[in-house]
């Protein structure tokens, strides 16, 4: 098939998957669009990329900020996503009260740019940060926010994911990468980076089998075999790319994501809160155990890598050797600038800008008083997923799935960045919403499928929403 009718064929495949996947007597709002957008460009490249021509070289960020198009583009869909955030002032205001953490993670963060050897940079950075919480308090206020949650993941993975496959089978100049000094290729899809790759296959894949474990438990939803087969092409098509993409990190955080998501479908687990704190724990628990505890490493080769993750160890080690303020850290995301960079590279790898480790990323940028903000908004909002869980379990089995991932994912890599496709899905998870907000949706679709609710934990009645 020569790229033209490739390209006709996949368009047509992606316009399929949102028509399998329609809900004719569901609405969400037009505004959901904006966020959609936003993590659309996230989860792909910047938007003055698109018009470079070439094989895509990979040499770290080469100053995207820099470029007045994306500027321009992320100027006009913050301002966009603050317009809605004014106009609906009355919800939002109330989801911002119960999320007293997030908030003084984001002041602090923002505080650091006055000890920021670079505070323009710092200060631009903390706006996009700002504005990924804002688009997922758009999603959660949204009349239908558990349908927008769907819609939110499933919009993006089903544009991106496609064109992926498109562009690693029939536009290499796009679907590829290659490192600048070894010309070694990577496959990277619509992003510009493997791992970025396979971060984005990571979150839409959770999406995906979310909505379809969602449908296959109840067999009375309208177009239940059309939602299963849209959501199951996904979930396929995300594993395909994570691992043609070599992006283990990926790979494995859907594994433990999926498997606490599928295991919360048994009723011997949904029925005991217990079992699922030991499901999370034993997750975490794990992934600490592979990657330190096992000193044979016998874990980590079985998945393709080197006990040394990849250089990871000595980019830990690298980064440290600095000896950033303890305490206050770099600033908000400059410690990757100027003479520090340049000298992690002299003693470990060309062209890194991160550290591999998202909590050490934020020790870097932020201290530990960074690390004590990130830790309380961790445990409190494991809180609030549990929370939800409780209330509806189908509603907090997504939240789980995505909690799991960002917290283990961010061992290996920096998941805790602004303008990260994962951070966004953490913050998905942890953000509190009003309890009157679930029970509204809740009855909402209970109208439209004729839903029954099945018994809960501790003798409650667990709402069921149909997404």
């Amino acid at each position: 098939m020569n790229q033209k009718a490739a390209t006709i064929a996949y368009v047509l495949g992606i316009v399929g998957l949102f028509y399998l996947d329609r809900e004719e007597k569901a609405r969400t709002s037009k505004a959901l669009w904006i966020p959609v957008m936003w993590l659309l460009i996230v989860g792909s490249r910047p938007v003055s990329m698109w018009f470079q021509t070439g094989p895509t070289i990979l040499q770290g960020d080469v100053g995207a900020e820099a470029s007045p198009i994306d500027a321009a583009v992320y100027g006009i869909v913050a301002l966009a996503g603050a317009v809605v955030i004014a106009l609906r002032w009355s919800k939002v205001k109330r989801v911002l009260q119960g999320n007293a953490p997030i908030l003084l993670y984001l002041a602090y963060c923002a505080l650091s740019i006055m000890w920021s050897d670079y505070p323009f940079a710092s200060l631009k950075r903390w706006v996009k940060s700002a504005t990924d919480f804002a688009m997922i308090v758009i999603v959660l206020t949204d009349p239908n926010p558990g349908l927008a949650t769907k819609r939110f993941i499933s919009r993006v993975g089903y544009i991106l994911l496609p064109l992926s496959l498109l562009f690693i089978k029939y536009y290499p100049d796009l679907g590829r990468a290659y490192d600048v000094w070894t010309w070694t290729p990577f496959y990277c899809g619509v992003t510009t980076f493997k791992n970025l790759l396979g971060m984005i296959c990571l979150v839409c894949a959770l999406g995906a089998l979310w909505a379809f474990l969602g449908a296959y438990e109840r067999r009375q939803t309208p177009h239940r075999t059309q939602h299963l087969t849209a959501n199951g092409i996904i979930v396929v098509l995300a594993i395909w790319l994570i691992v043609t993409a070599d992006s283990m990190t990926s790979l494995t955080c859907f594994l433990m994501g999926g498997s606490v998501m599928a295991m919360t479908t048994r009723r011997w687990v949904a029925e005991r809160e217990g079992a699922v704190h030991v499901l999370i724990a034993g997750c975490a628990a794990l992934s600490l155990f592979a990657l330190f505890g096992d000193s044979g490493g016998t874990l980590v080769s079985s998945l393709g890598r080197n006990p040394t993750l990849t250089g990871r160890t000595a980019i830990w080690q690298a980064v440290l050797s600095l000896h950033t303020n303890p305490l206050l850290g770099a600033g908000f995301e400059t410690f990757w600038m100027g003479s520090r960079m340049e000298r992690v590279w002299e003693i470990s790898k060309q062209h890194i800008q991160e550290a591999h480790d998202g909590y050490l990323e934020v020790y870097l940028n932020l201290g530990m008083v960074g690390i004590a903000l990130l830790a309380t908004m961790i445990v409190t909002g494991y809180r609030n997923v549990i929370g939800v869980y409780r209330r509806d379990t189908h509603a907090g089995r997504v939240r789980l799935g995505f909690f799991t991932a960002g917290v283990i994912y961010s061992v290996t890599e920096a998941g805790f960045r602004m303008m990260s496709p994962i951070w966004l899905a953490f913050l998905l998870a942890i953000t509190w919403v009003p309890v009157n907000s679930l029970e509204k949706r809740s009855r909402s679709h209970r109208k439209l499928t004729g839903a029954e609710t099945p018994p809960g934990a501790k003798g409650e009645v667990v709402t069921v929403e149909r997404v």
